[in-house]
């Protein structure tokens, strides 16, 4: 689970006052790190320097005696309690000292030229020998480290009120900043709450002022696309629905109540019989379409694919509409070749509504050609039929759902305006595409199958 808020402007509030927080604490560290550098440098630098005028003072006075004599001319070396010296004789006894905070004598080894360490964590000292007359020297200057600690100290504290304070205001720049950034966001989702069933057709053009936005918006605008067209279909599915179910009861209702009228003979019972069961098997045929198109569209629904033959499968479908292609004067040339990859039932659905529908629509007296096309990505297959053309205005739609371009032409056996769109769910669920071309010289449908 998440541990940011759920609001967007304050998980922009929040970011922005991380970044600047890192960022405060990152200059306050080099600054910080900078000025105990340079403490640390001038403390150094002043330790040696008091080593210098010490050994100048030793050089141009006459014995130790008259320094420790007159320790003025030496006190102004140091200036305050924090600061430690030593003069130490051949043996390592203190001729001179100056230590206030009472520490030891420090045992540091001898050197002549001037060495800097610290003195455990109470002092920074600076130590020299020098030879004399009477003997070497060796000198040690010091200072305590408790005031610099208590200056840094100062400085740490100065520089974690400031870095809470950074945060403090970068938070409430953040939120600010985030509020008036996301107003054109807020403004679209009050225009997209607008939208509902009633109103699809509107669109949020005018919301898109940034370019950040537009491609929201462009999305929404296609989303809105879809549903519009989607529920346009729906409505006209319901309304082609209701239509082409209340055709076959109203001829059932209709043939029934007029057979109830009066007493009527076997025969005509057994017509009534015979006329309602061929309305009950329309009626089944859709609803088994129906049924079909529903599965086909839902998201896990599996086709089971293997190589098949064209030459083949075209050539099972040929025997079966062999006898529906000579009651309409047609003859079918089987000009298919090579193999597809699909799921053999689908495939034997698709090819028999296409042949059915061209035996239906073709011109009597010609052939109807079933032909394959093998390339490098797709395998193609085209149900081509010679007869009237279908009208430019009735392609886009003619996949749609109980679509007909003349459904005054429609026949008992058909498959109630469904067929083609079954053509096209077989297609999506193989990947695959369905488009149909329509001239002068006849109707071409093709089916592309990816290899």
């Amino acid at each position: 689970m998440s541990l940011l808020p759920r609001s967007l402007s304050l998980r922009l509030a929040l970011m922005f006052a991380l970044v600047g927080t890192v960022l405060l604490g990152a200059i306050g560290f080099y600054l910080y790190q900078s000025v105990e550098r340079e403490l640390a440098w001038r403390d150094d630098q002043a330790l040696l320097g008091r080593l210098e005028r010490m050994a100048a003072l030793l050089d141009d006075s006459d014995s130790i005696d008259a320094l420790r004599e007159r320790p003025q001319l030496y006190a102004n070396m140091l200036g305050n309690r924090d600061n430690l010296l030593w003069v130490l004789g051949p043996a390592g006894q203190p001729l001179i000292e100056i230590n206030p905070a009472q520490l030891g004598i420090p045992q540091l080894p001898p050197s002549e030229l001037p060495q800097l360490g610290d003195l455990g964590d109470e002092a920074r000292v600076a130590w020299s020998h020098i030879e004399r007359p009477r003997g070497g020297m060796t000198l040690i200057a010091g200072k305590l480290l408790a005031e610099r600690e208590q200056m840094l100290a100062a400085y740490r504290l100065t520089l974690w009120l400031a870095l809470a304070a950074g945060a403090l205001l970068a938070f409430l720049l953040g939120w600010w900043v985030s509020q008036r950034g996301l107003r054109p966001l807020r403004q679209l989702t009050r225009r997209a709450l607008a939208i509902d069933v009633q109103r699809l057709h509107l669109r949020l053009d005018d919301c898109a002022e940034l370019s950040e936005l537009r491609a929201l918006s462009d999305a929404l605008n296609q989303m809105l696309t879809r549903l519009e067209a989607g529920f346009s279909q729906l409505s006209r599915f319901s309304e082609d629905l209701a239509h082409e179910m209340r055709t076959p009861l109203s001829n059932l209702m209709g043939q029934t109540q007029q057979t109830l009228r009066r007493v009527r003979s076997l025969e005509e019972y057994q017509s009534l019989l015979a006329s309602n069961q061929e309305e009950y098997e329309r009626l089944a045929r859709m609803i088994d379409n129906m049924l079909f198109l529903a599965r086909a569209e839902q998201a896990d629904a599996a086709i089971h694919t293997q190589v098949i033959e064209l030459a083949d499968a075209v050539e099972q479908l040929g025997d079966y509409f062999e006898g529906i292609a000579e009651e309409r004067g047609m003859r079918l040339l089987n000009e298919a070749h090579g193999c597809v990859r699909a799921d053999p039932d689908l495939l034997r659905r698709a090819l028999a509504n296409l042949i059915a529908n061209a035996l239906r629509y073709g011109e009597a007296g010609t052939v109807l050609r079933i032909s394959s096309e093998q390339a490098v990505e797709r395998v193609s297959v085209r149900v081509f039929n010679e007869g009237a053309p279908i009208a430019a205005e009735h392609l886009p739609r003619l996949f749609d759902r109980f679509y007909r371009c003349d459904p005054s032409r429609a026949q008992p056996g058909d498959s109630g305006g469904l067929g083609l769109a079954i053509v096209r769910s077989i297609m999506q669920l193989h990947g695959g595409e369905v488009w149909v071309e329509s001239d002068a010289s006849g109707t071409c449908f093709s089916l592309s199958f990816p290899r």
